[in-house]
């Protein structure tokens, strides 16, 4: 048996949601979030989806949608509706991970590349808790990328090639970060502290109790209930300053997403906090 790794900094850098109507839930998550579009990857026409890209400040969140039948996309649309597909992780060294992932049998990889600095693996969702597929990515340190995983507006491969122009969009969205997410469990599961351990053991994240401790956000686990799915229930985002916040909530209720227990878009609940005043301290 392999020996463990053990855990290594590592950041929440991109939310993967998959939508029936990507059109309208483009136009919807721009309004609501006071966001934009910084790239379309022609890339995932390969897989049969068509996507985009929106940044929190640094993070990142992406919709898919499938445009061709038999896609994985598509299957979870026909299963649970819209909502949660992927969690995107950077760490520092994803190749390292990915050979001791695969000599101890903890998870299964199903796509990745390696080019130039960047090395990607996504990771086949069965067995591992929370009903998503995990990705862990990394950016090796370069002379203009000296601190990958700590740069709140490093380069992101997903963003495609033009660094300048994705990074562009971040600084305009500077006041807005992703804080964290929830995940339920499967039905009949209701140990979310072994979960985070699992995702701990398999991904190297750093836990404390039953959350993952991200280098730049949260991530917990809700137990499973029947006649409820498992897979991403809520995110949360960072808000810099309380006429942002506010206006994000009239934005929401202009739309007709905003309820008692929050903003609903791509069938997952969105709260949002208050930040840049030390701790998050209002929420909505």
């Amino acid at each position: 048996m392999a020996a463990s790794l053990g855990s290594a900094p590592t950041r929440l850098r991109q939310i993967a949601l998959v939508a029936a109507d990507l059109d309208g839930t483009r136009q919807k998550l721009e309004h609501v979030l006071g966001t934009e579009v910084m790239f379309e990857d022609p890339s995932v026409a390969q897989f049969g989806l068509r996507n985009f890209l929106m940044p929190l400040g640094g993070d990142v969140i992406e919709v898919v949608s499938p445009v061709q039948e038999r896609t994985t996309a598509g299957r979870l649309l026909d299963k649970r509706g819209d909502g949660g597909y992927m969690i995107i992780m950077q760490t520092e060294d994803a190749k390292k991970r990915r050979e001791h992932i695969e000599a101890t049998g903890r998870a299964r990889v199903i796509w990745g590349y390696e080019h130039e600095q960047t090395t990607c693996v996504q990771y086949h969702p069965k067995g591992i808790r929370g009903g998503v597929m995990a990705e862990l990515d990394s950016h090796a340190p370069a002379a203009d990328n000296p601190t990958p995983l700590s740069t709140r507006f490093s380069p992101w491969h997903a963003c495609g090639p033009d660094y300048n122009a994705y990074a562009a969009a971040m600084h305009r969205t500077a006041h807005l970060s992703v804080q964290g997410c929830v995940l339920r469990l499967a039905p009949g599961d209701s140990d979310h502290e072994a979960a985070a351990r699992q995702w701990e053991d398999t991904f190297g994240v750093v836990r404390s109790r039953d959350l993952l401790a991200f280098t730049n956000a949260r991530l917990g686990f809700v137990p499973g209930r029947d006649g409820l799915h498992e897979g991403l229930v809520s995110i949360t985002v960072g808000v810099d300053g309380t006429d942002k916040l506010e206006a994000i909530r009239a934005r929401a209720k202009e739309a007709g997403v905003y309820g008692h227990g929050g903003v609903t878009m791509c069938g997952v609940q969105w709260h949002f906090v208050l930040t840049g005043h030390g701790e998050p301290t209002s929420k909505l």
